[in-house]
């Protein structure tokens, strides 16, 4: 299928590489898989190219994890944030119907997220934010997550400017690890950040943050981190569980909260069954192509996606209507044929 949309693809600047290296996926994928990596976040052109070959019209950047989440300093993390936003911008314009994104925001100080939210999407045209999970505010372990009170006024502005967030994973604080002791593979992409980011996400439903911003909508990506498995039986759990229901602080049960606030995306999950069962379960409104570039081949995600058997109605609204209207990106629908057509 030709013209897919893509929005869980990353880029980096020379100043977030300053704060972050590679180490982590080193010691996890090997030298030479973090070295292409951290190579291809930096270079807008090779993303081109991959995109040409997948059959990928848009791609809807963000600067890569951990980002501005990792900053403790809220005057670096603004300063971080804007800079790379600059950097996005620029990206835009250089490349216009090719590249869009996703603001950085400063959630260690949410008024300043706030504003910054603002200034990215009315002043640079941004799409919305990406939040790398839970933000560090001080010293060893001490976080903040999403649905906490403090964080209202950044919630207040998404609402009024009408833009979704991306919930994006991050690695788990090291005192959630003993689990996985000994096993360092899993403490990334393998497993930990599906379990991390699942349960931020549960935090949200079970906060009654959608019961005061019933519009606001939050993407997940690699198909909802398990979500769409793991949530019929959460839901039975809390509902056997009465006493646990108790001085609840949401109105509804999380299925309500997943079927009106949340949409999923392809991203790093390449898996047909599984497509079909989270569709089943969510509805193919709420599924979004992507692909998780550059940590995933480009390639890869796009020959999976043309080859699937799906109606090409339903392809086309995964692979670009859905993302289109999301983000009122204002792109044509596609023809039967490059539905139907295959990646070159």
């Amino acid at each position: 299928m030709e013209g897919k949309v893509v929005l869980e693809e990353h880029f980096s600047t020379e100043r977030n590489n300053a704060l972050w290296n590679a180490k982590g996926e080193e010691d996890r994928n090997g030298v030479a898989y973090a070295r292409d990596v951290e190579r291809r976040l930096l270079d807008p052109d090779a993303c081109l190219r991959e995109m040409d070959r997948a059959g990928v019209e848009m791609c809807i950047l963000s600067l890569t994890s951990p980002g501005v989440q990792g900053v403790v300093d809220p005057h670096e993390a603004l300063a971080l944030a804007r800079a790379s936003n600059d950097h996005a911008h620029a990206l835009t314009r250089k490349h216009p119907g090719r590249f869009a994104a996703f603001a950085a925001v400063p959630m260690q100080e949410p008024q300043a997220a706030a504003d910054e939210l603002a200034r990215a999407v009315g002043e640079l045209g941004l799409k919305g934010a990406l939040i790398n999970g839970y933000s560090n505010v001080g010293p060893d372990e001490a976080v903040q997550y999403l649905d906490e009170d403090v964080v209202l006024p950044f919630w207040d502005r998404v609402a009024a400017l009408n833009v979704p967030v991306y919930l994006h994973p991050r690695e788990q604080l090291p005192s959630q690890q003993r689990a996985i002791r000994g096993y360092p593979e899993l403490g990334g992409s393998a497993w930990c950040f599906a379990i991390e980011t699942s349960t931020h996400a549960v935090r949200l439903m079970l906060s009654g943050l959608f019961d005061i911003y019933p519009g606001v909508q939050v993407i997940l990506g690699h198909l909802g981190e398990g979500l769409p498995f793991m949530l019929p039986r959460l839901q039975h759990r809390l509902d056997e569980q009465r006493e646990g229901r108790k001085g609840a602080k949401a109105a509804h049960r999380p299925s309500h909260y997943f079927a009106r606030n949340f949409h999923i995306t392809t991203s790093g999950h390449f898996h047909t069954k599984q497509l079909r069962q989270a569709i089943a379960q969510i509805g193919a409104e709420r599924v979004l192509f992507s692909i998780d570039y550059p940590y995933e081949q480009m390639d890869v995600g796009g020959r999976w996606f043309d080859d699937l058997e799906l109606e090409d109605g339903l392809k086309a609204s995964i692979g670009r209507a859905n993302a289109n209207r999301l983000f009122s990106l204002g792109l044509p629908e596609i023809s039967a044929g490059a539905v139907a057509g295959s990646a070159s």
